[in-house]
């Protein structure tokens, strides 16, 4: 299983331990589920959709791939037609909040066990014995994450690969158009707190939490060629090339397909809908996997009438 939103997860750091690379909360995990699926074919379209209202208002959504690298701009045009059109820029979570010091202390916390537990007490001999193998490989303390729940220590190994495959946040499209709006002073808000992304994966059954990591171990000699094949699909605005990469594996784990894709998905949709009553068209920048597929935003829109146009 692998997985896709700004500062880090956790930076944990011990005595004699590298600092541990940044990871993203939820919209990380709809990355760590890649899957092998057939080559992208070639696109002349952008991630990017016009949604028109019976009353033939506007709003726009834009497919984000929440890490990227500088080879992947400048962007098609028209994720630039949409922001400029746009005076208000939708997020899954309000960019300044996840920016905050508070925040990124309550994800690193949110990530560690409670005191008195290790790695080793909460998941099977098998699996421990996995992570010990590969984090020996990777050249990695394993005291410190051993302090790690299983759903942080996937996501932090996972980062390590992206950042191995040049890779980063800073350059992903959620921060890129936050920097703009902030720059053209436009308004800018969430769909959703940080506290409620981090709890989609912190409020997980623990054996849920260790299929995750046993999943992402046995993926990530994968991860690196996968997440390029991803961008690349992404940047071509191949969205069935994206959807078969990245909701194949995800829904063969039922019960986070819907934690983690689903369930927001349904929650998000009144406050798009939302969005179609301002005088102005809105920008609204999600996971790709958000808006693709049978159960992704841009269906439940059609379905409730509305007009999509790919870009």
């Amino acid at each position: 299983m692998v997985g896709p939103n700004r500062p880090a997860l956790w930076t944990g750091r011990s005595a004699g331990a590298r600092p541990i690379p940044t990871a993203r909360p939820i919209c990380l995990v709809l990355l760590l589920i890649i899957a092998l699926g057939g080559m992208t074919k070639a696109a002349t379209k952008s991630f990017v959709w016009k949604a028109t209202s019976k009353q033939g208002k506007t709003i726009y959504l834009a497919g984000s791939v929440h890490l990227l690298s500088a080879q992947y701009y400048p962007l098609s045009p028209a994720f630039d037609t949409a922001f400029n059109e746009s005076d208000l820029l939708v997020e899954e979570v309000d960019m300044g909040e996840m920016l905050a010091p508070e925040s990124q202390l309550m994800m690193l916390t949110r990530g560690m066990l409670p005191a008195g537990q290790s790695l080793d007490k909460v998941i099977s001999p098998a699996t421990y014995a996995a992570v010990n193998e590969k984090v020996t490989a990777l050249g990695m303390p394993m005291a410190p994450l051993n302090l790690f729940k299983p759903w942080a220590l996937a996501l932090t190994l996972q980062a390590l690969e992206w950042q191995k495959a040049g890779f980063n946040a800073d350059l992903g499209l959620d921060k890129h158009f936050y920097d703009m709006a902030r720059t053209a002073n436009k308004r800018s808000q969430g769909l959703e707190t940080l506290e409620f992304q981090v709890s989609r994966f912190n409020d997980m059954p623990m054996d849920l939490q260790e299929r995750l990591l046993a999943e992402t171990l046995k993926e990530l000699d994968t991860t690196q060629a996968n997440f390029t094949r991803l961008a690349d699909a992404w940047k071509a605005g191949d969205a069935s090339g994206v959807e078969a990469i990245v909701l194949q594996d995800l829904k063969a784990e039922p019960e986070m397909y819907k934690r983690l894709l689903v369930e927001r998905n349904r929650a998000w949709l009144p406050q798009v809908e939302a969005l179609f009553a301002r005088p102005k068209p809105a920008f609204v920048v999600v996971g790709a996997a958000h808006l693709i597929g049978a159960d992704g935003l841009l269906q439940m829109l059609r379905a409730r009438g509305y007009t999509i146009d790919q870009l």
